[in-house]
């Protein structure tokens, strides 16, 4: 048997060994509970208007929100860190190096309870505002290495014939550097965004007013009232609704990446 054939044999073998599992599982799972404890279907006739109208749209809120602050942040970081000033790239650094290691839980747990019992101090737009300041700080952590990444494999040559040119290194950096770089980085900053999508689901730990709810907090109240009341089927909703926002942005990352291999 050649190489070729091996291969072949092993994909279909692998391809039976699936076929079977999911047939065993057609026949063996209990569709009956499934159905009633996870597709509950006044669940998502009842709770639709609130699901789409309120948790969607706060995600997707607060989701541009924080993404928006810190990517601000991130290039203020970016340029600190790559300052010919040494105290800017200390502080730069050591920022980065912060809060890339806290969990985004403990920032947002921080600035909505730690930093009004120690200062008397609350960011503005109370506990949610305080939890959007949290994710904003960390995804400017993780978004400002990413376009450090971008700025680095910039052509040194394009930074030179911009110096040659009379530009001073300010402007060369807005108008020669910057724009190729977040070309580069369009792909990694979108999956930061996918993943601020997730993390705005931390923010049920801060309490939120009703209308102010994302879809994890709205699922989880839902668990506990309402026609879905003890059993999962919120949660489902909550899913299919996580992934109609994500799996779009998720293909359009592989597709960019595609085409900047291509264009490669």
């Amino acid at each position: 048997m050649t190489r070729t054939q091996r291969q072949r044999a092993v994909r279909l073998a692998l391809y039976a060994v699936f076929v079977v599992l999911a047939v065993v599982f057609v026949l063996v799972a209990d569709w009956e509970a499934i159905s009633s404890n996870f597709f509950l279907r006044e669940g998502f006739t009842a709770n639709w208007q609130d699901f789409v109208l309120i948790g969607a749209r706060n995600t997707i809120l607060y989701t541009v929100i924080a993404f928006a602050g810190g990517f601000v942040l991130a290039m203020v970081l970016v340029l600190m860190k790559l300052a010919p000033i040494a105290p800017f790239r200390w502080v730069s650094t050591a920022y980065i190096e912060l809060f890339r290691g806290l969990p985004a839980l403990v920032v947002i747990i921080f600035m909505a309870l730690g930093v009004p019992i120690a200062f008397g101090w609350r960011p503005p737009g109370g506990p949610v505002g305080a939890g959007l300041v949290g994710l904003m700080l960390v995804s400017a952590a993780y978004m400002a290495e990413t376009l450090r990444a971008g700025i680095e494999a910039v052509p040194k040559g394009q930074t030179e014939a911009a110096r040659s040119l009379g530009m001073n290194g300010g402007w060369t950096m807005a108008t020669v550097v910057m724009p190729q770089a977040l070309r580069i980085v369009i792909p990694p900053l979108t999956n930061e965004l996918v993943i601020l999508i997730k993390d705005t689901s931390l923010l049920f730990v801060i309490g939120m007013a009703a209308n102010e709810r994302e879809l994890t907090t709205l699922a989880r109240d839902f668990m506990s009232s309402g026609p879905s009341a003890g059993t999962a089927t919120s949660l489902t909703f909550a899913v299919l609704l996580y992934l109609v926002i994500t799996l779009p942005l998720t293909r359009m990352v592989a597709w960019l990446e595609r085409r900047q291999r291509r264009s490669r």
